[in-house]
């Protein structure tokens, strides 16, 4: 807080507490007549309030000593200051694959790390069996985003087919459509 700032002091009665009927059937808090709280935004006042109301309550209903009674009310106004914050990331496990992933790439497969089966093209086969993309299956293996979907030798044969059937040219490039390149 700097130097011109003035805090706002609040002064909660006992009867505002609600320690009326308390201090009636137990001395434990006869001593106390108000508890002075330092608010310095809108949002401690509110959890102040929230915090002197359940304490109340607790108060009220549970036999508790004058000495437990501030770790009482620090462990209620901690606990609605933790409200509304993330909870801290946890680490997600990763199921064991079923090969180990650096052998899961050949030149003429791809093995799921899934169910282990070989096969040509692993993205038909993430979406029937499992209902996952292969962004979701990457994620759930921690594997780089350009780790294939087809087999290696699988995907050049294609590749292949389609340049000799003229795929990928601009028209009027001189050469017919299935026409070898020179």
């Amino acid at each position: 807080m700097s130097g011109t700032e003035q805090p706002n002091w609040i002064f909660f009665d006992q009867n505002v507490l609600g320690f009326g009927n308390f201090l009636g059937n137990n001395n434990v808090l006869s001593s106390w007549r108000c508890l002075l709280v330092n608010a310095v935004t809108d949002r401690d006042l509110d959890l102040t309030a929230l915090t002197a109301t359940i304490t109340a309550a607790y108060l009220e209903n549970n036999n508790v000593s004058m000495q437990t009674v501030p770790s009482v009310i620090a462990s209620i106004y901690a606990a609605f200051a933790s409200l509304g914050k993330a909870p801290p990331p946890t680490e997600v496990e990763r199921p064991a694959p079923a090969v180990p992933i650096r052998k899961s790439v050949t030149s003429d497969y791809i093995v799921c790390l899934e169910d282990g089966k070989k096969l040509k093209m692993l993205k038909r086969h993430l979406q029937s069996a499992y209902g996952m993309t292969p962004d979701e299956y990457r994620a759930r293996w921690g594997l780089p985003a350009d780790y294939p979907m087809v087999a290696p030798s699988y995907a050049a044969a294609r590749s292949n087919l389609a340049k000799a059937a003229g795929l990928g040219r601009k028209p009027g490039s001189g050469q017919k459509r299935g026409a070898a390149p020179v």
